[in-house]
């Protein structure tokens, strides 16, 4: 049954959400090329030492520091992790599962959200437009482990009203480092 104010309760919660994200990425500060090649560098080598570093943007380490510290400070590196291999972990099982919920309201995502990083198995839990409201990624040393996991914790939220699951046959690329937009490094003027 089609119900008109239920289409526009949702429009009117995703544009909400999108203005409430879009005034939270604000312009983002401009980098000079240096900058950007540090960046570049500490996303495919995070255990990078510093005077290596300062080798590689032809820098001494003082101001290389002292930059990678401002970049650090502005929020455009977040932080540093380890990149740990799921399979050797045991870890051999991993899906996305496409969940909609039987709400479109704040609360409702919310309280589906905070069940959800109750987990540890879902690894990534993303709000995205389309058929369904949420993304999240699964792993586990099974399908019969992850069968479980559905049926008795991620199935148990009240929220949720239908999942589909795409288990990962294999993955072809899973690149951390994302691309530095032109628009974000300044050029620099010579004189």
């Amino acid at each position: 049954c089609f119900s008109f104010d239920l289409v526009q309760s949702q429009i009117v919660f995703f544009i909400k959400f999108k203005f409430k994200l879009l005034n939270s990425m604000a312009s983002p500060t401009k980098i000079d090329p240096t900058d950007k090649k540090i960046l570049d560098i500490l996303q495919t080598q995070g255990k990078i030492t510093n005077a290596q570093l300062s080798k590689d943007v032809n820098l001494s380490p003082a101001p290389t520091l002292e930059r990678v510290k401002k970049l650090e400070t502005l929020g455009y590196i977040k932080g540093y992790y380890a990149q740990l291999n799921r399979e050797k972990l045991g870890l051999g099982v991993a899906t996305f599962v496409s969940i909609k919920l039987k709400n479109h309201n704040e609360t409702s995502n919310k309280e589906f959200v905070t069940h959800i990083n109750e987990i540890p198995e879902v690894v990534e839990c993303h709000y995205i437009t389309g058929s369904s409201d949420f993304l999240i990624k699964v792993v586990s040393t099974s399908i019969e482990a992850y069968q479980t996991l559905i049926i008795n914790k991620i199935s148990a939220i009240e929220q949720i009203d239908n999942l589909q699951t795409m288990v990962i046959l294999s993955t072809l690329k899973d690149s951390k480092s994302i691309p530095i937009p032109d628009e974000v490094v300044k050029q620099q003027v010579t004189k």
